[in-house]
């Protein structure tokens, strides 16, 4: 090589090339190639690197990615080359991005433009280079980039760029068919160039176009034909010849594309008799590439409509391949001799020896071709000898994979062409025990459907004593020490099913086997649901038969030991045995008929049998079911539901919001309360709140009456001036609470006659207790509901602002929990949520506060729990233009009923001391201290407001 090195590269490149073949291990030679790859970033990134320097450090970037090491860092230098106007550099160029880069690289766009370029130069070498970069980095969305310029280059002088714009189109119509559909038109043209080279090329986008539409190119046989003749009779140059075959690869291609014109077509067959059979007599079959083309002519004649000649010319060629001491011949002969077989099943008796010896050959490939040669070749005849050869071979291999392919093959042949059950059974048995797991299930089913179903169409002898077979080698196999699972799954399948069918054994032996079963493979689950289900169905067997069942000492510990089991599936089977040992022999019979795991269920999709359940239930009073689609008028509520939500969990769980309930009818309120007071009553919507039960003054009222009560549960609560909020009596208020800054008792001032109206029609219905449970779990709790006084008056519910969430009575232990709890403090005034009823117990007595004639502002401040500024205001105002309206006795009875109701101790609440107003006629101090503080709560002067009314309150 000299000092310069070989092919003009420097030493230092082919002591590299050296070193790494010298190397003894691979981190040495990692080594040596990281070493080279930092030589090479410090290099490659000095300025002014000669051309020649550079094209030898893209060379070694080449061999570096070729050793599987990253070279990305010189990626762009190779694009840099493919720009420069030195062939051999822009070659070499073109040679490093095709190895580099691959399609999709952002790099690639870089290379469209010089591309485009380079395809319309003047020099063919520049043309031919840039259309191999073409075929390599071209991707579908730049093939219309440089598609204009490719097809022009088909009519290039120079034939060379003619092929290759025939291999860049070919490539186009790989990666996006549709971009060049209306091109494929120039493949027809290029098969008659005057290049064979140009021809040969054209034969391989036609090879692919034929293959998907056979019937479009059915008028280019004799086109094909012709040129294979050609071919053949040695017309080409010998610049084409091959180890002296001529052009040996366009016969090939030819040969493959006959093979496809012809298949089922008599007309078009019968255009190439000829020629085929001149190849099969001038080839010469003393090299490879010649028995390449006698294979490719045997393919060919098998696919076309049979010839005897071509059949018997092909069959001469075989023998030739099966007696020659070559391996890979031997090898395409059984190939040869399994696609012919399938024309004239009698070629394969004339080649039994050599087919025997290709068994016996040490040549593992060459073994399970011969394999698949026999299985193409059995018959009922020669099944027996096929199989148990495959089943031994089977069991001397080690690879998995091909070993369950044998195991297939084994079960097919043997229903197939199974010449007695007792040999069925044996050849199962034998694939199972030694396939192991590795048999696929769905033969374990195909076998146990097989035997269900029986051989002969009516001969039902014929099926009792394969089953009686099959029972007898399975109890004899149980026997053995490891069992695979699926063949475990068989057995016990097969005992369950025809066990006891035939008599020869007892209910008890089976029993005891399977128990044996299920015990030995206690940690297979699929095995004791088989085992646990066999049980039963022998049992119901011999229930449904009048015998008598006595279950053995190991089945009842068994059946124990799988009802606390813990999977499902095993303790739902425990139960059904359970469930049918104990249901009569009529029952048994119905739910689990003998020999019927073939006959076809009848499913009753409309539940028909549940007519009369249903009927009686109507008559009953019971509501008729409303079907899912007329549903949507009682339920609309599409406007909270996300569609694409529900569409991908129709067949889930629901999450969607419940339907809000319907607001509360509207409360008709005194023209001269909104005159006076200025608010506008604003419904609320009655949402499921929880409130506590606390001790309620019921309100008297006159039955006769006919007058309106005063409502205002419809009034806003947050914003504007406060509410209206009756004063109760002092000793009846056991609780308050401050929402918003707002003082508000808990007593009549939520209590409305409508609501009364609506839970007087509500049906008093007796809640059970797991209700009870469930609305505490799922609502965190429930108020206690209240048993009503005897007395024509309604007793008012305790509620807060809201409805109350749930009527369900509290249990002892959540009443406690109330009454354990602390006094809340008062909310932010800043909070703008929904207010939350609480229940707070009285720190002082009012009574007691009274009586020591304490400051009314204390008392005030002590039973509100809240500073005098976050009291409410000025409520008594509101009266002071409507108490002229205050005509007749019931309205003053009303404002007395407010100031001094009765007190009725509500269950589930903590009794407070009631008063007991005197007898005695004139004024009590009591009754008047007590009215008085009611005056200082309310923040009222009692000397600005109407005297008539005050002497209506304070009696």
């Amino acid at each position: 090589m000299g000092s310069q090195g070989g092919f003009y590269q420097s030493k230092e490149f082919l002591d590299l090339v050296k070193s790494i073949g010298e190397a003894r291990s691979k981190a040495e030679e990692d080594r040596i190639v990281l070493n080279e790859i930092e030589t090479l970033k410090r290099r490659i990134s000095e300025p002014d690197i000669p051309k020649r320097k550079m094209k030898e450090y893209i060379i070694r970037l080449v061999y570096i990615e070729m050793l599987g090491h990253d070279a990305s860092f010189g990626y762009i230098h190779a694009v840099k080359m493919t720009h420069d106007d030195s062939l051999l550099v822009k070659r070499t160029g073109y040679l490093a991005v095709t190895l580099f880069l691959n399609e999709d690289h952002d790099l690639i766009i870089l290379i469209v433009n010089t591309i485009q370029k380079d395809l319309k130069s003047d020099n063919y070498l520049v043309v031919c280079a840039a259309l191999n970069a073409v075929c390599k980095l071209i991707n579908e969305e730049t093939i219309p980039a440089v598609l204009p310029q490719v097809m022009e280059l088909l009519a290039h002088p120079k034939e060379a760029v003619r092929k290759k714009a025939i291999m860049a189109l070919h490539r186009f119509y790989q990666k996006s068919p549709s971009s060049v559909s209306h091109l494929v038109s120039n493949f027809r043209k290029r098969l008659c160039d005057n290049d064979p080279g140009v021809m040969g090329a054209t034969l391989c986008p036609l090879f692919e176009l034929i293959a998907r539409d056979v019937n479009s190119y059915k008028d280019l046989v004799i086109s094909f034909v012709s040129i294979l003749k050609q071919v053949a009779e040695r017309r080409l140059s010998k610049a084409y010849d091959y180890h002296q075959m001529p052009a040996p690869f366009i016969q090939i291609k030819l040969l493959k594309i006959l093979a496809l014109l012809g298949s089922g077509d008599k007309q078009a067959s019968e255009n190439m008799y000829t020629v085929v059979g001149d190849i099969f007599r001038k080839c010469d079959s003393s090299s490879n590439i010649g028995n390449a083309v006698l294979y490719e002519c045997i393919c060919c004649v098998s696919s076309i409509y049979p010839n005897p000649k071509l059949l018997e010319s092909a069959a001469d060629v075989i023998s030739r391949f099966l007696k020659s001491d070559s391996h890979n011949l031997k090898y395409m002969g059984i190939d040869a001799l399994g696609r012919l077989i399938k024309i004239s099943p009698e070629i394969a008796e004339q080649h039994q020896l050599a087919v025997i010896d290709c068994l016996e050959d040490p040549d593992d490939t060459l073994k399970r071709k011969t394999f698949e040669l026999l299985y193409k070749m059995t018959k009922s005849t020669n099944v027996e000898v096929i199989v148990d050869r495959m089943i031994d071979y089977m069991i001397s291999i080690n690879d998995n994979h091909y070993k369950t392919e044998i195991a297939s093959r084994c079960v097919e042949l043997a229903e197939q062409f199974a010449p007695s059950n007792q040999w069925f059974i044996q050849t199962m048995n034998r694939v199972f025990e030694h396939a192991g797991d590795l048999v696929n299930i769905k033969v374990a089913h195909n076998l146990m459907r097989l035997i269900a179903e029986g051989f002969g169409e009516d001969d039902d002898n014929a099926d009792t004593k394969l089953r009686s077979s099959a029972v007898e080698s399975y109890l004899r196999i149980l026997g053995e020490p490891k069992l695979p699972s699926v063949f475990l799954q068989v057995i016990c399948w097969v005992l369950g099913e025809y066990g006891t069918a035939d008599g020869m054994f007892s209910a008890s032996d089976i029993t005891g086997k399977l128990c044996d079963v299920a015990e030995a493979y206690s940690n297979d689950e699929t095995v004791k649901a088989y085992a646990t289900t066999a049980l039963m169905k022998i049992y119901a067997f011999e229930i449904a038969a009048w015998r008598k069942v006595d279950m053995l000492p190991e089945c009842q510990s068994l059946m124990e030991e799988l009802l606390a089991s813990h999977s499902t599936d095993l303790q739902q089977r425990a139960y059904e045995l359970q469930a049918v040992i104990g249901l009569d022999a009529h029952a048994v019979a119905c739910i689990m008929p003998s020999d019927a795991s073939c006959e076809d269920i009848e499913v009753d999709r409309d539940l028909s049998f549940l007519n009369d359940y249903i009927q009686e239930a109507i008559e009953k009073g019971a509501q008729p079911y409303i079907p899912e689609s007329e549903r949507s008028g009682m339920l609309n509520i599409s406007n909270f539901r996300n569609q694409d939500h529900h569409e991908a969990s129709s067949h889930g769980l629901r999450f969607e919001a419940y339907e809000l309930p319907k607001p509360a009818v509207q409360s008709r309120i005194p023209q001269t309360l909104i005159a006076s007071t200025e608010i506008v009553p604003v419904p609320e919507p009655m949402y499921p709140r929880e409130s506590y039960q606390t001790t309620m003054p019921s309100i008297p009222s006159d039955a006769g009456s006919a007058e309106l009560k005063l409502r205002l549960e419809g009034v806003q609560k947050k914003w504007g001036r406060s509410t209206y909020t009756p004063a109760t009596s002092t000793s009846n208020s056991t609780s308050q609470k401050t929402v918003n800054g707002t003082s508000q008792g808990d007593g009549a001032s939520t209590v409305s006659s409508m609501r009364e109206t609506y839970d007087s029609r509500k049906p008093q219905v007796e809640v059970s207790h797991e209700k009870q449970k469930l609305a505490a779990s799922l609502f965190g709790g429930s108020s206690k509901t209240e048993k009503r006084p005897a007395t024509g008056h309604k007793a008012a519910k305790a509620s807060s602002h809201v409805v109350e969430k749930s009527h369900v009575p509290k249990s002892s232990m959540e009443v406690a929990s109330e009454k354990a709890a602390p006094a809340q403090q008062p909310p932010d005034l800043l909070d703008l949520g929904e207010p939350t009823a609480t229940s707070t117990a009285l720190q002082l007595d009012p009574f007691k506060q009274l009586e020591g004639l304490l400051d009314a502002t204390e008392v005030a401040s002590a039973v509100n729990g809240a500073p005098a500024a976050s009291r409410s205001p000025d409520i008594m105002a509101l009266y002071a233009d409507t108490a002229a309206g205050i005509h007749n006795k019931n309205d003053a009875d009303l404002l007395s009923g407010l100031s001094n109701p009765s007190v009725t101790n509500m269950p589930g609440t903590t009794a407070m001391p009631q008063v007991t107003q005197s007898s005695s006629k004139g004024p009590n101090p009591k009754d008047s201290l007590e009215k008085d503080a009611l005056v200082r709560q309310m923040g009222v002067n009692p000397s600005s407001q109407n005297p008539n009314l005050f002497k209506d309150l304070l009696g």
